[in-house]
């Protein structure tokens, strides 16, 4: 299994739920074997505002993430969210 997460933060803290309504989309990609969107709560005081959204995805291949990154609502969700973010920070692992 191929575990996804991807920090965002928003560049106008205003932007939140734009850019979570984009990231909702996601949701809808049919690819993944499990999906979340998550509101960082900002308890570590080490990383600050770093960080507002997490997504974390589970793919049972390659082959699953990337289809779900060449799914349409992939695109849909980047289009909205990338005018809106400073950071995107991604990492793919095999989990054990």
């Amino acid at each position: 299994m191929i575990r996804h997460i991807v920090f965002f933060n928003a560049r106008d803290k205003s932007d939140l739920e734009t850019i979570y309504n984009g990231l909702s989309l996601l949701k809808t990609n049919p690819h993944a074997t499990h999906l979340e969107i998550g509101r960082n709560n900002h308890v570590d005081e080490l990383s600050g505002d770093a960080v507002d959204f997490v997504v974390y995805g589970e793919f049972s291949d390659d082959a699953a993430l990337a289809a779900y990154k060449a799914h349409h609502t992939y695109q849909d969700a980047i289009d909205i969210v990338r005018p809106f973010r400073d950071l995107r920070m991604a990492a793919d692992f095999i989990a054990a």
